[in-house]
């Protein structure tokens, strides 16, 4: 009994989705509608990533970490989360599918590592979701202030903070983008798309009016705490460009996604770093570093300390209109994984269900909105937020792993888009992502081991048996569909 279990056990653990048959379903069988142009693409990826990091996590680095040089950690994390997106835009343009990470893990690794990396993007989305939202409803409480509006304590805060029962606010903006995204993806990529402007433009109005206080003196000294300081403030500030990866699960609603994937993540990725270099160099040449210290809103300290009192005000429309795109853009791709998983047959069937008039995953929606909003309303993500950063990171190791595996064991497959200096940039990837999960605190690499291994029991309890590589058995292994074939595929080379 014990070998015949053994086999079995390991035979689900090595079957993959046929790539052929994968890309050939892409381009064939979705239900969703392909409507997002490139510019949308863009600002779906700048709507993801651009959010309180931008007005927080600066001065942080700054003061504990970096010093002026903070500007030299965002570099060298965008440059760590370009490399991502390359690799990230390999594959989504190969297999332009909503499961993202998900979908090419199931046909370059296999059933059991889908498995993981889905159920790691469905723990990573539904705790951002919910931080976003106790985030949103902060700056919401402080604007409300700033106009004479003063939201009752024990509807601002979870329970057990301040006299809180619940916080309604982050329900409320929850439930709001939830309905949204019901109605369509086209009308939510639109007022995305006009989140997004207002958002670039308060930041850089903040640049334009902080850059004629510049003081050189205060880039010196410019490495206080050397280059160790400066690799620190890099891993922290690294967590500020989380999100552009959203952009992958809209693969099946761009239009042209072979060409305008690569162009929605990269663009994204390299206007997102733009716009964090730039800040922080006006934020270290305005205020002095160690001034920084323990000071929770930097862009507002900053303002307020050149004489522009309505700052406060300013940043928090930024950091609202920042935070609801980012909320629109990940509720969004949370759908979005479940979805491919449940058409998988890894979840319930429900999960993939489509609506006749919307085009749209109503049920998922709903049910990933309503956890979620439960979820902000009730607890303090102080802690557990951190295992949003786990979770992206070990997304991007295995994609990263993903494109090696693929060049080796599929070389003849149409690229679109091939990961420049390969196989260097994705070893590059795969390197930097495990430091920086090394480095991540020991109970959050706790919580999320018991998180996978109870995502491992929901697996072989349900998705293993009811997967539909297991249901076609041997014969969906051995379908071969015709696809194009790259005639300058050369594993190996370094371009």
């Amino acid at each position: 009994m014990t070998l015949p279990l053994l086999r079995r056990i390991i035979d689900t653990c090595s079957r993959k989705k046929p790539l052929m048959e994968t890309i050939r379903q892409c381009h064939t069988h979705s239900e969703l509608s392909r409507v997002l142009s490139p510019t949308e693409l863009v600002l779906l990826g700048i709507g993801a990533t651009v959010g309180a990091g931008i007005f927080v996590v600066t001065g942080v680095a700054a003061a504990d970490y970096s010093g002026p040089a903070v500007i030299l950690a965002f570099l060298i994390s965008g440059i760590v989360a370009i490399f991502a997106a390359m690799c990230y835009s390999e594959l989504a343009a190969m297999i332009p599918s909503a499961g993202s990470a998900y979908t090419y893990t199931y046909a370059g690794i296999g059933e059991v590592w889908a498995w993981i990396i889905g159920w790691t993007m469905i723990l990573e989305y539904a705790f951002a979701i919910s931080a976003v939202a106790v985030g949103w409803s902060g700056y919401m409480e402080s604007l409300s202030a700033h106009a004479g509006i003063v939201i009752p304590a024990v509807l601002a805060n979870p329970p057990g903070v301040d006299g809180g029962i619940v916080n309604l606010p982050a329900v409320f903006s929850i439930l709001g983008v939830t309905l949204l995204l019901i109605i369509g993806v086209k009308e939510s990529a639109r007022i995305n798309s006009i989140i997004v402007i207002i958002k670039i433009g308060v930041i850089l109005l903040f640049l334009c009016l902080a850059s004629g206080a510049v003081d050189m003196a205060n880039f010196t000294p410019f490495l206080p705490f050397g280059w160790g300081g400066v690799l620190s403030g890099a891993a922290i500030v690294f967590f500020a460009y989380i999100g552009f990866d959203a952009v992958t699960t809209a693969a099946e609603e761009i239009e042209c996604p072979e060409r305008n994937m690569a162009i929605g993540l990269i663009g994204s990725a390299v206007v997102v770093l733009v716009l964090y270099v730039a800040v922080a160099a006006i934020l270290a040449g305005v205020v002095p570093y160690n001034e920084l210290k323990n000071v929770a809103a930097p862009v507002t300290f900053a303002l307020d300390r050149i004489g522009i009192t309505w700052g406060s005000a300013l940043v928090a429309v930024g950091a609202i209109a920042g935070l609801t795109s980012v909320l629109l853009v990940t509720l969004y791709g949370q759908t979005r994984i479940f979805f491919a998983m449940a058409r998988d047959g890894l979840l319930p069937r429900i999960f993939a269900s489509v609506h006749k008039v919307y085009h749209t995953p109503v049920f998922v929606t709903l049910l990933t909105g309503g956890i979620t909003a439960l979820l902000a309303g009730l607890l303090p993500l102080d802690v557990i937020v951190e295992l949003v950063n786990i979770g992206t990171l070990t997304s991007f190791v295995i994609v990263a792993a993903g494109v090696i595996i693929l060049r080796r064991t599929n070389p003849e497959v149409h690229r679109p888009f091939r990961t420049p200096l390969y196989p260097i940039v994705p070893i590059l990837c795969i390197l930097t992502c495990i430091l920086l999960i090394a480095i991540l605190p020991l109970i959050t690499i706790s919580r999320f081991i018991l998180w996978m291994i109870a995502g491992l029991c929901i697996y072989f309890a349900y998705g293993a048996r009811n997967s539909l590589l297991c249901k076609d058995g041997e014969q969906a292994g051995s379908k071969q569909v015709p696809v194009p074939v790259d005639p300058d595929s050369n594993f190996g080379e370094v371009r």
